[in-house]
Parts: structure tokens; sequence; C-alpha cells
């Protein structure tokens, strides 16, 4: 995970980590650890255990409680199912911590809106971890797209994860594919062709859910979304359509590791100046209530 930012002239940000499954071990410790930004102080997890397990490759400590793991840093990423990192994450910006949070916010917007509440009043600040935002190809991609005149989209969201393996978990199981990878392609569609206006979903978010997305400008985009389909590998494609050239983005196959060291800089240098980018808490709580009004129509 190579970088060519400039160097990094503050003190490291001390984040604590809360969870330990396969994507806290793989990214968010490994990420976090890495710096030269943030370093990893300590890991809590239900199963101390797992905590043991993704603390120790990094030399970070194993918190006993909650309030222990936030005694000890300043800023709290969270790797654990929504339901219980809208709880959480509330009591860790009362304490006053800088927050890097996992997508969805929360299960339902009540929960994301009472943990956006609870940012605005600590004044501390927030980032989501919506990946390919953070990746170069992507954003060149956004660049070129807002100096487009779109005339309609398509897009897709497909896997099978949900079919067993790491992330086959119960909360994803039960939502489906609009809560899990919908933030995702949201983020991207609105992005790239302006505000969605309006929003309507058909079918099974367990099974195959499609969007039609209506935008602030003009453009209309849809979005097929699965995580409950056999493919080779998962797919993350969105094709814009207008009077030029047809511009692709095909997620699907790039290479993440060019993402963690941006997400990782943006994060510590809005804890450093106190100042949050665009794809904080708000962002989140946008899109979540986006899908809302999609299962809502």
């Amino acid at each position: 995970m190579t970088t060519t930012s400039p160097a990094w002239n503050h003190a490291p940000v001390r984040v604590g980590l809360v969870g330990a499954g396969p994507w806290a071990r793989a990214v968010h410790a490994r990420v976090l650890a890495a710096g030269p930004e943030t370093t990893l102080t300590s890991v809590w997890a239900r199963r101390p255990e797992a905590a043991r397990e993704t603390a120790a490759p990094h030399g970070a400590a194993v918190a006993a409680t909650f309030e222990e793991l936030l005694d000890g840093c300043e800023a709290v990423a969270f790797s654990v199912p929504p339901s219980v990192q809208a709880e959480l994450a509330v009591r860790a910006a009362e304490a006053g911590k800088a927050l890097l949070l996992e997508k969805p916010l929360a299960l339902e917007p009540a929960a994301a809106r009472r943990l956006v509440d609870a940012i605005d009043a600590s004044g501390t600040v927030s980032q989501l971890v919506l990946t390919n935002r953070y990746h170069p190809a992507v954003r060149r991609f956004l660049a070129e797209a807002r100096a487009l005149d779109v005339s309609g989209a398509r897009s897709c969201g497909v896997g099978g994860a949900f079919l067993g393996g790491d992330f086959a978990t119960p909360w994803r199981l039960e939502h489906g594919a609009l809560l899990d990878l919908g933030p995702h392609l949201l983020d991207l569609l609105d992005a790239a062709l302006g505000p969605v206006v309006r929003i309507r979903a058909t079918g099974d978010p367990r099974r195959w859910v499609e969007l039609t997305c209506e935008h602030e400008g003009g453009a209309v985009s849809q979005a097929s979304l699965s995580g409950s389909v056999e493919v080779e590998r998962g797919t993350v494609r969105v094709e814009l359509f207008g009077r030029h050239p047809e511009l692709v983005l095909d997620a699907g196959a790039l290479d993440h590791e060019e993402s963690w060291p941006v997400l990782r800089r943006e994060f510590a240098t809005a804890v450093r100046t106190g100042r949050p980018g665009e794809l904080d808490a708000h962002r989140g709580l946008y899109l979540q209530t986006l899908i809302a009004r999609a299962l809502d129509d």
C-alpha cells in the first residue's frame, strides 16, 4: 500500500477498532496500522479471542470493554453489524471521538438520524467507508461524468456473497442487497448524475431488486442489485449515456488497495483539521433515506 502523497507532518491519529470479523482483520486493522497518518491502538470485540487475533499482528492492545477502548484512543473505527454500530457509535460521539463508519449507518433511518444528531451535537468528525469513492480511477470517472450532459444510466452491483462464506451474515441475509450494496451504487449514481429526486424499487432485496432513479438534472438511472446469484466474480458497473461516447466505470475490476491510503489520509486529515469531507455521516444518512424511500414507494 504505497502512496505518493506528501509527507505526513502531524502526530498519527490514535484509532481504536470495534469488531474483529473478516473485514476488520483484512481491511480496518491492516490499513489503520500501516500509517503514517494513523496508528491502531487497540481492538475491542464481543469475542476476546477474535480481538486478540486481530490486534496481535499489528502490536495493538486488546480492550477489555468498549469504555476501555474509548479511553485509549481519539478516533474509533467500526466493523460490526449496522445495529451494533448505530448504538456504539452514538456513545463514541458523545465521548468526543472521531468516527470511521461502515455503510449502512444503521438498519433504519431513525437510528441513522440519531447517530448523525449525536455527531453534530458533539462537534466531532466522521467519515464513511465507501470503498469505491477513494479510488483514483473512480474520482476521474466522476469528474468526467459531471462535465457531461447525461440522459440515462444503467448500473449493477451483483455477486454471490450471500450464498455462503464470510459475508453471508445474518443482517445481510435478512435485509438483502439493497441495504448492503445499495449505498455503494446509489452513491456513485448520485455523485455522477446529481441528486436523486425520485426513487422506486421493484423485486425482492434478498434475491434481486431493480431501482429506478430520477435525478435533479433530468437524467434517469437504473440499478440492478443482488448478492444471491452465482457469478464468477462480483460486478459493480456504471454506464452513462447521452450525446457523448458511452462512459463506463467497471469498479469490480479495480484494485482497491489503491483506495485505502487515500481513505486513511483523508480521515486523518479530517481529524487533525476538525473538518469532515464530503463522505461523512450526513452522506450515509442521505443514502439510507433514499433506500427507505425506494422501499416505501
